[in-house]
């Protein structure tokens, strides 16, 4: 029994959304679920772990804006009706795996039947950030239950002292008037990442007894080619066999595009890996095996 993703889809700002996280979400949102054939209004539970937002936004929760934007239960809630529940999760590149874990309890629980994990970053307007890295890009993953032996494992996580100083570092400061978003990259944070990161892997691989050959594929966040050069150094696989976004400067929807990695669909137990790093410094690892594609059934 485990959580299993129905969708996944990325959006990519175009010149009316490079600015805005909220429509980068919400058109990464209502294309994952047009696509899978579910109505706004079939969530019981929306996550959202995007980071860098319109206008440094920091309250509300830009959950509930996308929540009233896609039309997901929008009015107030009623006693003993169908709702939406939405909150934000802050765990930078690791929000996506940190948003799939806590869907997880609450499918397992039965609490909720239908679940989406949205994350978006964008530069947040004129003037309110200096030389902001990270593409325009939005990433949304639909999830829900099955009860056969498929979905999603136990997420391990790692965590380990930045004891050199700012891996990574984010900060919002006044400045002439405004608040300003400040963006700090240590030359050495890759090496840091995936190190926790092959720590996560291995302590993921040993809770289900297996063997990185048993693994079909590896999607990882982030999504920077020295990071990704590291972990496979460090597990001593080929780059190749570790999938991550073809845009490497993507944040929060990494590991969104990761999983996409152009085709979701794989057989039925296709084994992957999904690993994500990020400031902290933190690690998270977990193992998914496709289900069937619905309607047909499971191999003998």
């Amino acid at each position: 029994m485990g959580t299993i993703i129905e969708r996944v889809d990325v959006a990519h700002g175009g010149w009316r959304s490079r600015h805005s996280a909220l429509r980068l979400a919400v058109n990464a949102a209502t294309t994952c679920l047009d696509r899978a054939g579910r109505s706004p209004d079939d969530l019981d539970l929306l996550v959202n772990a995007g980071i860098y937002r319109d206008r440094n936004l920091g309250e509300p929760a830009l959950a509930a804006m996308i929540q009233e934007d896609i039309g997901a239960h929008p009015e107030d809630p009623h006693t003993d009706a169908h709702g939406t529940f939405s909150f934000d999760v802050a765990n930078g590149t690791c929000g996506v795996l940190t948003g799939l874990q806590i869907v997880d309890g609450f499918l397992r629980s039965r609490t909720i039947r239908y679940a989406l994990v949205v994350a978006s970053d964008a530069d947040p307007g004129h003037g309110m950030s200096e030389d902001f890295p990270f593409s325009a890009t939005g990433g949304a993953v639909l999830c829900s239950w099955t009860d056969r032996r498929y979905g999603l494992g136990r997420v391990h996580w790692t965590n380990a002292d930045d004891d050199l100083g700012g891996a990574f570092r984010a900060t919002v400061g006044h400045l002439d008037d405004r608040n300003v978003l400040r963006v700090d990259q240590s030359e050495w944070m890759d090496a840091r990442y995936a190190a926790a990161a092959a720590a996560a892997v291995t302590a993921c691989l040993k809770h289900t007894s297996l063997q990185l050959g048993d693994i079909d594929r590896i999607a990882a966040a982030p999504a920077r080619p020295q990071f990704r050069a590291e972990l496979a150094q460090r597990l001593e696989l080929p780059e190749s066999r570790i999938t991550i976004a073809a845009d490497h400067r993507m944040h929060t929807a990494a590991l969104v595009a990761g999983l996409d990695g152009g085709d979701h669909h794989a057989p039925a137990g296709t084994r992957t890996l999904i690993v994500a790093a990020g400031a902290g410094v933190t690690a998270g690892a977990a193992l998914y095996e496709e289900p069937p594609a619905p309607g047909t059934p499971a191999p003998s």
